[in-house]
């Protein structure tokens, strides 16, 4: 085995991504208490190794990463991979001691972000969300419509209610959004109702169309996506199955050529 392939198989290899995860974890869990102060104070030392352990093994990882690339301009191709890029080279820029300090302290929080790239599942589903993304905001339209035409009924009937909820269209905007989130919605419904008994059949409705029927909107999107993505991966184990047993195909008739020279020397 080359070089080459070694590099590639720690890139490839299931160990290599679970040690990123672990750090990328516990590196979370540094910052967070490096947010306390009697913890930084008294460990101000520990923090800043592992802060430098961690840059260093993230330079590591991205320089294995390139290297397994046959040509160092296909690292590039991948949109995963610029995002790693960007990310450690800006941690890596001297800006502790200038006026961007506090952006450099801010870069450190985006660390965290590689556990996307480190998990190829997690990679998955975040890829498996930017293509739902065109499903998701034509449901997001549909339902912006929806609450528009609540807000103009519920603001031109309930605009003289004492809690001023509805007073113009943006405030019942607001306020369809914290019965849409069922934020004590039963309180505006009884508020409402207390002037017109009716209003129950203007709430109700707009739970079931807006909490209900489109909350299954966006869940049958994911599951949708997440099935093409099932079967983008079923047929990509067929096409490698297909090609290991053209290879073997070819290998088998190679070798019975083979035979049938021998036996032809033999006579």
């Amino acid at each position: 085995m080359t070089t080459m392939q070694k590099i590639e198989e720690v890139r490839d290899s299931k160990w290599f991504s679970n040690l990123t995860t672990f750090i990328i974890i516990a590196y979370a869990c540094i910052l967070g208490f490096k947010t306390l102060d009697e913890v930084e104070t008294n460990y101000n030392l520990f923090l800043k190794v592992a802060d430098y352990f961690v840059t260093i093994y993230f330079v590591f990882e991205l320089a294995i990463k390139m290297v397994a690339e046959k040509k160092f301009a296909n690292f590039f191709k991948s949109g995963w991979n610029i995002f790693d890029f960007v990310i450690v080279v800006i941690t890596l820029l001297p800006l502790e001691s200038s006026s961007f300090a506090a952006i450099a302290r801010l870069m450190r929080v985006f660390r965290i972000l590689r556990l996307f790239t480190a998990r190829p599942e997690l990679k998955a589903i975040i890829d498996m969300l930017i293509k739902a993304i065109p499903s998701i905001i034509d449901i997001v339209i549909l339902l912006f419509i929806i609450f528009y035409i609540y807000a103009i009924i519920g603001s031109f009937f309930f605009v003289d209610l004492p809690s001023g909820l509805w007073k113009d269209f943006l405030i019942s905007m607001l306020t369809l959004f914290r019965v849409l989130t069922f934020e004590d919605w039963t309180d505006v419904m009884y508020e409402a109702m207390e002037v017109y008994p009716w209003a129950w059949v203007y709430f109700v409705s707009f739970v079931i169309i807006a909490a209900f029927v489109f909350f299954n909107l966006f869940v049958a999107v994911i599951i949708g996506e997440m099935q093409k993505l099932q079967e983008e991966e079923m047929k990509k184990e067929i096409h490698e199955d297909s090609l290991k047993l053209d290879i073997l195909l070819e290998e088998i008739k190679s070798l019975r050529t083979e035979v049938q020279e021998l036996k032809e020397k033999d006579k």
